[in-house]
């Protein structure tokens, strides 16, 4: 048979084989979006309990600082608790994994899911993103095994991961963006839109179904800018690279964190030690240095007009809870708490040069912040564009990512196991993570 022929067969093959991969992929982009849907509501409505119903049962104000010192520390040793005691023990340690390597078993999810929707309900700075993609992973591997047997498991849990980072911010854009810089280096033109085919069906179906059960997670607007000039790329190109720096304090500060907080070695003395101290970062702080951030980004940025010194501490005080509640054995990822410090840090900037528009400086030091904690300049890069909405100040940001990235390069990542060096740890893991497309086979499906 002609190399000609030999192409044509192959060709043949990948196209049956995305094509029988396709239902799958959708299914696993549903049933990500209705689990995402389904623990964040678990979420609010014990969040509505503990703040809401209970102090207004017994008379109290949900904001005095006696109220959310009690609740976190509470919320601390209820998490140590689960991850001492109960079955699964809530699920590996946030920070000392990032996304799913590999599906969980699936005995481990109901500790998983307490651990984190306690968390989010009790006003730990943590977002979803890390529990939720565990969750989904392990689920959908027993369920698409079932019916989908010849579907390679790491498969399955790469397009869980596209199907839920969809499902989280309303759109498969991010998780094209993500999976494009995962295969990126092993793939040849025509392959890396193979490699992406999958991970977008599902990323596509998890952003249609959340957006019909009530939109992305991050809703937050920033006004439009009328137009940028030279200055204000001078100004984004500083604000992104100081903001990155300023997120890399905590970075290094969660390691010395970490090991100080498991020195304790049970669970629930550390936890409710985190607690505690997250519940007196919020009697400083306030309620809106509270939970995971998204919605009080968008307080935050309601209330124009703020001195740079409040700005400023809400930022050093959501600083410090992400890198306690991260070091501290609380469940939860770190990219939402990092958009609201990048929100107080980027109006903080623009309380000294009031002549840069908002959009700017608030996109800006979001792209730095989200660079340095969650390392992948794509996902930075995406989330920085999501919250200004702004087309002017798109090409902008490309250009304020590059000295943010020399900034964060060689610095360690935000977790527990990495030494330093900026290898192999963040987001974008390379070949080897289970992001990677299929390989054409025949007959497969």
């Amino acid at each position: 048979m002609s190399d000609t022929a030999n192409d044509g067969v192959l060709a043949q093959n990948r196209v049956r084989t995305l094509a029988a991969l396709t239902l799958p992929a959708i299914l696993i982009g549903v049933v990500s979006a209705l689990i995402l849907f389904g623990l964040d509501e678990a979420a609010a409505l014990l969040q509505h309990l503990l703040w809401d119903d209970l102090p207004g049962a017994v008379g109290v104000n949900p904001d005095s600082g006696w109220w959310i010192f009690g609740i976190l520390t509470l919320t601390g040793a209820a998490v140590g608790l689960i991850t001492r005691f109960v079955p699964g023990h809530g699920g590996p340690d946030s920070a000392e994994s990032e996304l799913a390597e590999s599906a969980l078993p699936i005995g481990v999810i109901p500790s998983l899911a307490a651990a984190a929707v306690l968390g989010l309900a009790g006003g730990v700075s943590l977002g979803p993103e890390n529990p939720i993609i565990a969750i989904n992973a392990a689920v959908l591997t027993v369920l698409v095994g079932r019916f989908f047997p010849r579907v390679p498991g790491k498969l399955i849990v790469g397009m869980t991961i596209a199907g839920t980072v969809g499902a989280l911010f309303g759109t498969p854009v991010a998780a094209a963006l993500l999976f494009t810089g995962i295969v990126g280096s092993t793939a040849g033109a025509g392959a890396l839109f193979d490699k992406l085919f999958l991970p977008l069906v599902a990323a596509g179906a998890g952003a249609v179904v959340m957006n019909l059960l009530g939109g992305t997670l991050l809703d937050i607007s920033v006004p439009a800018a009328d137009s940028v000039n030279g200055w204000d790329i001078l100004a984004a190109m500083i604000i992104a690279p100081l903001a990155a720096g300023f997120g890399l304090l905590g970075v290094f500060a969660f390691r010395w964190a970490h090991r100080v907080f498991h020195r304790l070695s049970n669970p629930v003395l550390f936890t409710t030690l985190g607690g505690a101290l997250l519940g007196l970062l919020g009697v400083i702080g306030g309620p809106i240095t509270l939970f995971k951030g998204a919605e009080e980004s968008g307080e935050l940025l309601a209330t124009p007009g703020q001195p740079f010194g409040t700005l400023l501490l809400l930022a050093v005080i959501k600083l410090c809870a992400l890198v306690i509640a991260a070091a501290a054995g609380f469940r939860g990822g770190r990219i939402f708490p990092s958009v609201f410090i990048g929100v107080a840090f980027g109006l903080a900037a623009g309380a000294l040069v009031p002549d840069v528009p908002v959009s700017v400086v608030v996109s800006a030091a979001v792209l730095g912040l989200v660079l340095a904690v969650a390392r992948d300049g794509w996902m930075a890069l995406f989330i920085a564009v999501v919250i200004t909405g702004d087309v002017a100040v798109t090409a902008l940001l490309c250009l304020a990512v590059l000295p943010a990235w020399l900034v964060v390069t060689n610095a360690p990542h935000m977790l527990a196991a990495d030494d330093g060096g900026g290898h192999g740890h963040g987001h974008g893991g390379g070949s080897g993570s289970p992001a990677g497309g299929p390989e054409p086979r025949p007959g497969t499906g």
